[in-house]
């Protein structure tokens, strides 16, 4: 697929998949690489921009991740942001040192040179989110200073005769106020790209992909009924049509009734023209995960067992050549493909593969984009918007929704507490205010006191979390009546569970899922 392209290269920051983000919202295609690509991989992509993130490092220190001066004179834009910026100056003959003053949280900015044209359209004071405690004490010969804030005389500095710029903050997340208009100028601007990345292209240029790849073989999707199996199942009907099989999965860790809704939805009844096969292997599943707390294990035993149920369905119905899978970009970088980020957790269609797989080939079709992205392809199919809308779910389902154990009873616990859940978050009209909500069941058992009688149960803890991309979360500030309703309903209704509790992580540190 022929598209415009900005590499953003990775030197550790927790930002990174948040710039590749943002420049998506410039309708520009972003990937990411660890800053140990080598340059002549990178040039081979033919990138029209280059963005190098922030860091935990300081560019100074033996050892500290660092890139070749050619990336410089390559004449490809390149804009750092905080270590980015720095290792720029340090690499090009300027000098970073430790700030006098460390920056963090929103500060003022003043621009210093308004015709800068990343500053194009932005004021001459602008609210900005610092974090560093280095700080460019001198600028790299040809550079020029375009901003400053009381304490950082170098919050931006420019060399716009070999288009690179230097960022001192951040302009990919939310707290800076013009973060986004600054990377649009960028990518916009500075390498001139036109913004061909849009999902009608997508779904377009897809199909033709998929029709192409797949000629007269067989497909046989892995279909869960969540947003990102059901945009890809979709899509693939769009483009192979009666060559599609799509084998739903009942493992026995999905939501209350959610089996019966997804069979509903891609069955014989529904509205899509699939060939859909239900397989109901709870038992199954229940066998391979007794005594297995571990939520990575988990994940790699509950990815296993999928494969193997594919590759029976695949003999029942006869030569299958390719296998597809909702994969997301988020999954590929958590788990630690690409990037310089540490393996968080696998995904049984990433990381947790098994080695043998009985198919010619893996279909990913939605391995490029973004959770939001991915609504926006759904929607471009045609998919209706209370399915495209629907709250995201893990691959290994309630497995990890479950502290500990897996087991029958231990499933229909935070079955009924999560329906509980969801429905009083629905009366209140908040639902679609809500990034991602779930209920989990916790290992922790306490004494509590129910009518006349001691109890010793289990704990459900309740998630809400506001997010824009599920790179970064906020805890969700629910309703506090809300809150008691669901608490005193799950006490009342569900066995077995005498406590509740309300996790207000955000992410990082945590992990949106609660395992």
């Amino acid at each position: 697929m022929s598209r415009e392209l900005v590499v953003v290269i990775d030197f550790g920051g927790q930002y990174n998949q948040l710039v590749a983000r943002r420049v998506r919202e410039c309708n520009v295609y972003c990937e990411i690489y660890s800053y140990k690509t080598e340059l002549e991989k990178i040039k081979a992509l033919h990138p029209k921009g280059i963005i190098l993130t922030g860091g935990p490092n300081s560019c100074y220190e033996e050892g500290a991740p660092t890139y070749t001066r050619e990336l410089f004179e390559s004449g490809i834009p390149v804009l750092g942001l905080c270590y980015g910026a720095q290792l720029m100056m340090h690499v090009l003959g300027g000098k970073v040192e430790k700030a006098p003053v460390r920056e963090y949280g929103k500060t003022e900015v003043r621009i210093d040179r308004e015709d800068s044209p990343i500053f194009s359209e932005v004021e001459a004071s602008t609210i900005c989110w610092m974090s560093h405690f280095d700080y460019i004490s001198k600028v790299a010969p040809g550079f020029e200073i375009t901003a400053h804030t009381k304490d950082c005389p170098v919050a931006a500095a420019e060399d716009a005769d070999r288009n690179l710029y230097a960022i001192q903050f951040h302009p990919e997340v939310l707290h800076t106020e013009k973060g986004t208009q600054m990377l649009w100028n960028f990518v916009r601007k500075v390498c001139d790209c036109s913004g061909d990345w849009k999902m009608d292209s997508f779904v377009r240029d897809s199909v033709e992909q998929i029709r192409k790849k797949v000629g007269n073989g067989r497909v046989l999707c892995a279909l869960s009924g969540g947003v990102d199996s059901s945009v890809a199942a979709v899509l693939l009907s769009k483009a192979v049509g009666e060559q599609l099989t799509c084998v739903f999965v009942d493992h026995g860790l999905l939501r209350k009734d959610e089996g019966d809704e997804v069979e509903a939805v891609f069955g014989e009844k529904g509205q899509y023209d699939l060939n859909f096969i239900r397989v109901n292997a709870q038992e199954r599943f229940y066998q391979k995960l007794a005594g297995v707390s571990e939520p990575e294990q988990k994940r790699k035993i509950i990815g296993e067992e999928f494969i193997r149920v594919f590759e029976e369905e695949a003999k029942k119905i006869g030569a299958v050549d390719f296998l597809v899978q909702g994969t997301i970009y988020p999954d590929v970088v958590e788990s630690g493909v690409g990037g310089e980020s540490v393996v968080i957790k696998s995904h049984h269609n990433v990381g947790g593969l098994p080695d043998y797989v009985d198919f010619k080939e893996i279909i990913e079709p939605l391995r490029d984009l973004f959770k939001d992205e991915v609504r926006k392809a759904g929607l471009e199919l045609g998919i209706p918007e209370h399915l495209v809308f629907r709250q995201p779910f893990p691959g290994p389902g309630l497995g990890i929704r479950i502290i500990g154990e897996v087991t029958a009873e231990k499933v229909r616990i935070v079955q009924e507490a999560d329906a509980i859940y969801r429905e009083e978050i629905a009366k209140a009209g908040i639902a679609r205010e809500i990034g991602q909500y779930f209920a989990a069941l916790t290992n922790m058992r306490s004494v509590g006191a129910m009518g006349d009688e001691r109890t010793y149960d289990y704990a459900v803890a309740l998630r809400a979390v506001n997010t824009i991309d599920f790179m970064t979360a906020e805890a969700a500030e629910l309703p506090w009546e809300v809150l008691q309703k669901v608490t005193s309903r799950i006490i009342n209704e569900v066995s077995h569970v005498n406590r509740v509790l309300y996790d207000v992580t955000s992410k990082p540190p945590g992990t949106i899922e609660f395992e």
